[in-house]
């Protein structure tokens, strides 16, 4: 799904952003405490001015779990990941906590999560596109994204072109740039809604393909019972990149910090560090 590091997930009309918005009251989990306060503000730290959040001394960030290695639960229930670690350095540059939101990616990439204050910002591996970007305000990009392709062993297949040749079942995530990018090389994919149901898929013999983005593949593939009948057969390089969604009319501030500890971190070796942590590899090496 996967840019700077690259490409998530489908884009969505930007009429059904306010729609969606409308029933964000029934949507999601708090992993943190209650509701938002659209209204309230809170002070930052390390002598940033104040910036706007919906929960006062939280960053509230919306995201769509499990998506690892960029946003999961670990064993003990916490919500951890490559994304939640690069949304960390802004939240500790605000002087705040990191509070998340588990809901359902469309809502977040339709850009209603934001614009009806559920929550700062979305980081939920989620690809700049234009039709995205018409309803969010995009940080810089952070991740460069590359599709790939995972089949059962024995296809034969090596990459799109086998799969159309052989017949093979697609499968791809709903609401991707996977997806996407799928249909508009003439496939029309079986959709799952999320990326363990398209696995489970993949597993069940639903799907004899799936595509998906590269560090979620090979996150997978490091499990014993799925490299032992599944294997990576392609890359995709769709030069997609990753951004950090907030409002359409987000806060300057918020928009100017995000960006600023992006950079510095990309400076000083932090981003490097949050990268071979969670992908094994350095930015570069990955696809």
């Amino acid at each position: 799904m996967a840019l700077s590091p690259k490409g998530r997930r489908g884009y969505a009309a930007g009429a059904l952003a306010l729609t969606a918005a409308l029933a964000l009251s029934a949507c999601g989990s708090d992993s943190g405490s209650g509701g938002a306060d659209t209204s309230a503000s809170a002070g930052t730290g390390s002598g940033a001015a104040a910036v706007k959040l919906v929960q006062p001394g939280k960053l509230t960030v919306c995201t769509n779990i499990p998506y690892e290695p960029f946003q999961f639960k670990d064993a003990s229930g916490n919500v951890v990941g490559f994304d939640v670690d690069i949304v960390d350095l802004a939240a500790k540059k605000l002087g705040v906590t990191q509070n998340i939101v588990d809901i359902d990616f469309a809502v977040i990439k339709s850009g209603a999560a934001m614009a009806a204050g559920k929550c700062d910002v979305a980081a939920a591996g989620m690809t700049i596109t234009p039709e995205r970007a018409q309803n969010i305000t995009f940080s810089d990009p952070y991740f460069d994204a590359t599709q790939a392709l995972l089949a059962k062993k024995g296809t034969g297949a090596k990459s799109l072109e086998d799969v159309k040749a052989k017949g093979l079942k697609l499968g791809a995530q709903a609401s991707t740039t996977g997806l996407d990018y799928a249909k508009k090389q003439g496939f029309n994919p079986t959709e799952y809604a999320d990326s363990p149901k398209e696995l489970l898929a993949l597993q069940a013999g639903q799907a004899d393909v799936i595509i998906q983005d590269l560090p979620v593949v090979l996150t997978w593939l490091k499990k014993p019972e799925v490299a032992e009948k599944f294997e990576l057969i392609a890359s995709l390089d769709t030069g997609e990149q990753y951004g950090i969604g907030m409002k359409k009319d987000a806060d300057p501030t918020l928009v100017k910090t995000i960006n600023e500890e992006l950079a510095k971190a990309k400076q000083d070796g932090t981003y490097e560090k949050i990268y071979v942590k969670w992908f094994g590899k350095k930015p570069g090496e990955l696809g």
